[in-house]
Formats: C-alpha cells, structure tokens, sequence
C-alpha cells in the first residue's frame, strides 16, 4: 500500500457510516466518536486539515421517536433527521473538547454543489473554517430537501467523495463495519490496494441490510471512483480498528486503498463532471466519439445525431455514443428544439439557419469534460 506518511498531509475527509457510530437505533457509541476525535486532533498535530462526514441523523432520531425501521415516507424521514442531527452534532462537539477542537455544523443538498455560485460559497466556507482551527462536520440536509433522501446522494458515500472534490483533499477515508473490499468470490481476502476501478472490482461490492444504513460497498467504490478522478486516494477501512486513522495514513494498516487519477482535473471541470444533474443527452456519431475523446475536439453539429430530454443552451447535458453509453459531460450551446434542424450540418449550413450566433459549436471543449 501506498505510505502517506512519506507525503506531508495537507488535507483528508474522514466520512464515517452509522454503523460505526451506533451501536443500535439510536444509540450513539460516544466511546468510538471519543477515539475518532483524539485521531482527528492527532492528524491536525500532523499540519492536515480535516473534514468529518457524518451519518446517523436518522438513525438517531428514529432512536429518539421509539421507531425500529427505516421510515419508508420522505416527510417522515426528515423529522428524524431533524430531531437526530442536534444529538448528532453535541455528540461530535463532546468528542473534541477534551483535545480543544472546535465542531462546525455544515449541512449540504445537492443544488449547494451544482449551482456555480453555491459551488464556489461552499469551497470559501471550508477556506474560513480551515482558517480559523475549526472542523467542519458535513452532512447532507435531509430536513428541508426531499430529493437528497430519495437519490444516491443520500447514502453520504457520494457526499464524502464530492466533498473531497470540492476541497481538493489529499485523502478520503471511508470507515465502515467493513475492514476494506473484499473479494468475496476469490480469496475472501481483504483486497489491499485497487488501481483501476473495474467491472470486476465493482462485481466484489454488495450493498447493506442496515435499517439505519444507505447504500454499502457499492456506494463506496462508486465513491472512490469519483474521487479518484479528482486526483484523490480513497482508503475504505473498518471504523473500529484502534487508531485507525493514523496507521492509514501513516502506511501501516489492513484495509483497502484506491489509487488515485495521475492528474486531477481542472477545477471547472470536475465540477462538470461530478456536481450537475444533466437535463438531457446529445447522441452523436463514431467520427464525433474519437474526435473528442481522442482529438480534444469541440462537439460540432455535424458529429450530433440527435437528441433527448428537454434543455435550454447553457443546460448541462450528457453526451452518448452511437451504443447509448455516455462518456463526455458539457454546456450545450444549443437547446433541444434546435438540436433536430443543426444535427448533421456544417459550419455554412448552421451560419444560415441560426444567422448571428457567435458559437456553432454544440458543446465547446473548454466547456466539455470526459467521465
């Protein structure tokens, strides 16, 4: 495994499953929370800024209200989430004071990352937090926003890896009931270190029975893949094993480490990529396919076959192969409507039928990512 201890840290977030932090519904283990705080003061001793992703809002709450199941109804769930996130976060507070750090509560829904502007106030934030000694303590909003629960961004995985991205981290720890990735069908074998996220890694995770817990192994290698293209090392480790933190970092543990992208992408563009919910998709052909992910090109009218969904010019659209796989992500210049009349023209054709436009590129590369 890859030793950190060789790199100074700079920056990690440590995003923590409610299986590690309760020992029920409900029941926080304020001993492991405890442990966790004197490993995060011991990392800020290091120089490292330290993000926490929490879970367990929910689950305290349920705890809180007499319930054994995970509310099945949206509105339901976020009285839980209400009722549990004040415990959740005096919890944290009690877990640093002996070590004199300071917990700051920052709650997130989607539209705080994909919307430029939010985007760029949150990463300010986190600037001001690091500035002053604080940690911040993240978790998703679910009190006031329906759609966090209901998609995958609800499970805190994906939260913790856009997080990441969104700070630049060095590292994202994910702890788990799980000691790592396992190769269940294989060895049994924690597997150590993965390079290459592929279709058989993604085959050796499952997801979770928890009544408390969304998502799973699944969550987190989708996790890991989109913080490793970030230019993030992700470690999935189990959240109990004593001074976990330190002997990940430090290069000494069990558990399983995903090496991060040669080059992080470009801060416009990992926004692109990882923080919009698409409105559409623009088909195109096999010259088109090459040309950008080979040639670096801009997506030109001649290259589109077509169009779903319904976006206006400067929506953010999927961009998919003549299989229907998408594998690019841009700023499309031109709306849905006008997408059946500039499929298949050229440059002479598109200057007739939209005179006075400034761009005919349908999506220009600086506007474009590949996923």
């Amino acid at each position: 495994m890859t030793a950190p201890s060789q790199t100074p840290l700079r920056r990690v977030v440590v995003k923590i499953g409610t299986g590690v932090l309760t020992t029920g519904v409900g029941q926080l283990d304020e001993r492991r929370i405890g442990a966790i705080g004197a490993q995060i003061a011991a990392l800020r001793k290091r120089g490292a800024d330290v993000i926490v992703v929490t879970s367990g809002a929910i689950g305290l709450g349920m705890g809180r209200l007499g319930l054994a199941k995970r509310p099945k109804e949206v509105t339901k769930k976020q009285a839980c989430a209400a009722i549990g996130q004040t415990l959740l976060m005096q919890t944290w507070q009690r877990g640093f004071d002996p070590h004199g750090l300071i917990a700051a509560q920052v709650l997130l829904i989607h539209d705080d990352l994909r919307v430029r502007s939010r985007y760029l106030a949150a990463r300010q934030t986190f600037e001001r937090l690091f500035d002053y000694g604080a940690v911040p303590v993240v978790n998703e909003n679910d009190t006031v926003s329906a759609a966090e629960i209901r998609i995958k961004f609800g499970e805190n995985d994906t939260l913790a890896a856009m997080v990441a991205s969104l700070v630049q981290a060095q590292y994202l720890v994910m702890l788990s009931t799980a000691p790592g990735l396992i190769d269940l069908k294989g060895t049994g074998r924690v597997v150590p270190v993965v390079e290459r996220i592929t279709p058989a890694i993604e085959a050796m995770a499952g997801g979770t029975m928890s009544e408390t817990a969304v998502g799973g192994m699944a969550s987190k290698v989708a996790a890991a893949r989109l913080a490793t293209k970030a230019g993030c090392g992700v470690f999935i480790a189990a959240g109990a094993e004593p001074d976990v933190l330190g002997k990940l970092l430090g290069g000494h543990s069990t558990g399983t480490f995903f090496v991060p992208s040669g080059l992080p992408m470009e801060a416009r563009k990992r926004w692109l990529a990882y923080f919009q919910r698409p409105t559409g998709t623009v088909a195109v052909n096999a010259g088109a396919l090459r040309a950008l992910r080979e040639g670096g090109k801009s997506l030109l009218a001649v290259g589109v076959a077509g169009a779903t969904g319904e976006f206006a010019a400067g929506d953010i659209v999927n961009i998919a192969g003549p299989d229907g796989a998408v594998f690019a992500r841009g700023v499309a210049a031109f709306g849905a409507d006008e997408i059946p009349a500039a499929a298949g023209r050229n440059s002479d054709e598109l200057r007739a039928l939209f005179p006075g436009r400034k761009r005919l590129e349908v999506v220009h590369r600086d506007n474009l990512v590949l996923l």
